[in-house]
């Protein structure tokens, strides 16, 4: 009999074990479904372990669904936090990661648990994702990385980094589908009434914009767009208000935003729109016109750039949430 496929889940301080415990009982589950599929199969398909740091330099398993077994994870998961763990105590756990991705280890992460593995220097020049809420933080930590937050799950492969904290319900169903196959994923994501795989961060993230950049005369530009609605738009009119040249304006305001003016303005449309799609019964082509698009075709397509949803699906689908 082959041996199971063991996933090591990491334990850290203010790991959400609400996470944790999510993800065992989805394994659990996935090897119990995937064992009444194959005939003669008695023993586990998957092992799941927990690993933490007690008295050694290296963390040790504290729980072990298949205690019987004899190897090492052949997939790390480092569960979310509600805060990032600080840089000198992630680094307690490098060497042990980077050991086990030496060896041929898939790791991946979840939200904040992407500053642990940031801590292993195996995501430079890599595409990561984190809880949008903590992006600039993890950029600031990954200088070499790219920080997409758009995204719900990047994969390379060998390293996988899931966005907001309850992204280890895709994370996990992904792991799933790539080690028992598809149906046995659908399966449990019906038995746990969750969806599968397949949604973006980009869906549910609010449009924070950067404004502790020290720039005063372009957060002053900022804080008006805020005020008028974004109703003035125009590039001689928001440079006017900086009080700057035009093309000084649109070097300043990439520099301390993080975006051209354009892709700023549409944003802040964009975000306001999402609120009358969620809250109001008002038509598209009222809400269109209400945050500055008298051509709906043009908001649609700006929209659906933006949040990766066109603005009915948005509705559909976070209409009857609110």
């Amino acid at each position: 009999m082959d041996s199971p496929v063991e996933i090591g889940l990491l334990l850290y301080p203010g790991v959400q074990m609400a996470s944790v415990l999510g993800m065992t009982d989805f394994l659990l589950y996935a090897d119990q479904a995937a064992r009444g599929k194959r005939a003669g199969s008695e023993g586990a398909v998957l092992r799941i372990t927990h690993w933490t740091l007690e008295a050694g330099p290296v963390p040790e398993r504290v729980f072990d669904s298949s205690p019987t077994s004899s190897s090492e994870p052949a997939i790390v998961v480092i569960p979310p936090a509600m805060a990032p763990l600080g840089e000198d105590a992630a680094m307690d756990y490098a060497q042990w990661l980077q050991g086990l991705h030496a060896k041929g280890a898939k790791v991946a992460s979840v939200c904040a648990g992407t500053f642990v593995l940031a801590a292993t220097g195996l995501l430079s020049g890599r595409t990561v994702t984190t809880h949008w809420f903590f992006k600039d933080a993890l950029q600031a930590r990954l200088p070499d990385a790219f920080v997409d937050t758009d995204r719900l799950i990047i994969d390379d492969g060998e390293i996988l980094t899931a966005g907001g904290i309850m992204a280890w319900t895709d994370l996990t169903l992904k792991l799933i589908g790539r080690l028992l196959g598809g149906p046995i994923m659908i399966q449990t994501a019906r038995a746990f009434v969750v969806d599968p795989p397949g949604r973006e961060q980009a869906y549910y993230s609010a449009f924070a914009p950067k404004l502790d950049h020290g720039d005063a005369a372009i957060l002053k530009v900022q804080h008006w767009l805020q005020t008028t609605d974004t109703r003035e738009t125009d590039l001689e009119t928001m440079a006017a208000h900086a009080g700057l040249e035009k093309r000084t304006f649109l070097r300043r305001f990439q520099k301390a935003t993080g975006l051209t003016s354009t892709d700023y303005v549409q944003r802040l449309r964009v975000g306001r729109a999402q609120e009358l799609l969620q809250f109001t019964a008002q038509s598209l082509e009222q809400i269109a016109w209400k945050v500055g698009y008298a051509d709906v075709g043009a908001f649609r397509k700006v929209f659906t750039r933006v949040v990766e949803l066109s603005p009915s699906d948005y509705r559909k689908r976070f209409r009857a949430m609110s």
